[in-house]
């Protein structure tokens, strides 16, 4: 399992923005880049700039995803029929680990990666440990019944920070999430603006 080796609150810090809506988030105070020069004063974004902290933002809201993963998905988003941005969005938010994450079956996306991965989550009953699996319309995804009372699930369920969104249906007794649809990104709950075009340009450049 590949792990990224930074802190994932310094992404946070070079971004300038609360990626993941958190309170614990150094931006709430600091909102400057981490390091000795984070404080300088910042220059002009060319367009690829721009580009390229669009992807890194998407990638890295996302968990651990590798930069190969990434690239993978997005050459898939360009084999769908319709807009390349709304399929990324869609994809992105059809893995299981996503999904986990956004059915509040665990606090931050990090942790839905390593939930999936543990063997703590069924899809239509049967047990699925690669958190890249892409849920379909339809499944069902739940927590083991030996794993609903650890205190990572028991802390997401009840904590008030994040809504669960409509192209999701939760049964928060059962711990049970029906993947509804892929949603659009107007849909998603992004606590920051997700720029999938950008993403799109840079792969095409």
């Amino acid at each position: 399992m590949s792990k990224r080796h930074s802190a994932k609150y310094k992404l946070d810090r070079r971004m300038g923005e609360n990626l993941w809506g958190r309170p614990k988030s150094p931006v709430n105070q600091r909102a400057y880049g981490p390091g000795q020069h984070g404080q300088r004063r910042k220059s002009k974004v060319s367009d690829f700039g721009l580009q390229l902290r669009a992807k890194q933002k998407l990638k890295g809201y996302y968990g651990n995803i590798t930069e190969k993963q990434f690239s993978r998905t997005y050459e898939e988003a360009t084999r769908r029929k319709g807009n390349t941005s709304e399929n990324l969005i869609a994809l992105l938010e059809s893995r299981l680990d996503a999904v986990v994450y956004r059915a509040k079956f665990v606090p931050t996306p990090f942790a839905a990666r390593q939930f999936v991965n543990h063997g703590h989550i069924l899809v239509n009953g049967k047990r699925v440990n690669i958190a890249s699996f892409r849920v379909k319309p339809g499944d069902v995804v739940s927590v083991r019944e030996r794993s609903r009372s650890m205190a990572l699930v028991l802390e997401a369920s009840q904590s008030p920070e994040r809504d669960t969104p409509d192209y999701i249906e939760v049964d928060t007794k059962q711990l049970t999430a029906k993947f509804v649809r892929a949603p659009e990104l107007a849909e998603v709950p992004y606590p920051v603006k997700m720029e999938p075009n950008l993403v799109v340009e840079y792969y095409a450049s």
